[in-house]
């Protein structure tokens, strides 16, 4: 199993009450498994995404991530865990706009403490981009923009990447040129993709699809 969660619990201090936004999750996903986050605003589902991915911890519960349990550790063991194991894909691309494309997916070799620059130009033609590793975020498209994000999250080779509404911001074919590429790392690569959607159409990509509401999961579907 890449992800396994027991009982999270996530609460929010606010004045003298506490609001809790995650109420008791308990989740599996098997290594190598595509999997659709979906639910409204509010819901919970980027919450859960932050402690999926080691930027912030449950107040109380479990989780294994690829057997190893991270639901304890400070901020620094965090960030180690988030450098080795896990990609990140943006809905707004957080890509540095005085860096070129492959400077920025350099800076995903500098998050996981890697020496060999050569794998960024690797990951820039995995993505179709070789030819634009010299050109600023500003000098791409939207598209080739998550596609500098996407060759950034996956240039370490992490075992997980995890998407927040990668196609949010792209017209329709950007948005289908992006999940054809997310499909093919799952399907040729091995990864283990969880993607916080609102959009159905990209469900259907998934193996599995979770819903989310007032921080419970609802539903839970296999393709």
């Amino acid at each position: 199993q890449m992800i396994k969660l027991n009982n999270i619990i996530k609460k929010f201090p606010i004045g003298q009450r506490e609001l809790v936004i995650l109420q008791g999750i308990d989740l599996d996903i098997e290594k190598g498994s595509m999997v659709a986050i979906m639910g409204p605003s509010g819901s919970g589902k980027t919450t859960l995404l932050n402690i999926l991915g080691c930027l912030d911890v449950p107040s109380s519960g479990s989780y294994i991530l690829d057997g190893k349990e991270v639901s304890n550790l400070n901020r620094h063991e965090l960030a180690k865990v988030r450098g080795q194991k896990i990609g990140f894909i943006f809905q707004t691309f957080n890509l540095l706009t005085h860096l070129t494309a492959l400077g920025n997916v350099e800076l995903g070799l500098k998050y996981g403490r890697i020496d060999d620059y050569s794998m960024a130009k690797d990951a820039l033609e995995k993505v179709g981009l070789a030819d634009r590793a010299k050109h600023r975020p500003m000098e791409l498209s939207g598209g080739e923009r998550q596609r500098v994000a996407i060759a950034r999250a996956i240039v370490k080779n992490p075992p997980l990447i995890l998407a927040d509404e990668p196609t949010g911001n792209l017209d329709s074919n950007s948005g289908k040129e992006i999940m054809r590429i997310i499909d093919s790392l799952n399907k040729d690569n091995g990864i283990t993709l969880v993607i916080i959607t609102h959009d159905p159409r990209i469900s259907e990509y998934c193996d599995r699809t979770i819903n989310i509401m007032d921080g419970k999961i609802m539903k839970d579907e296999l393709r």
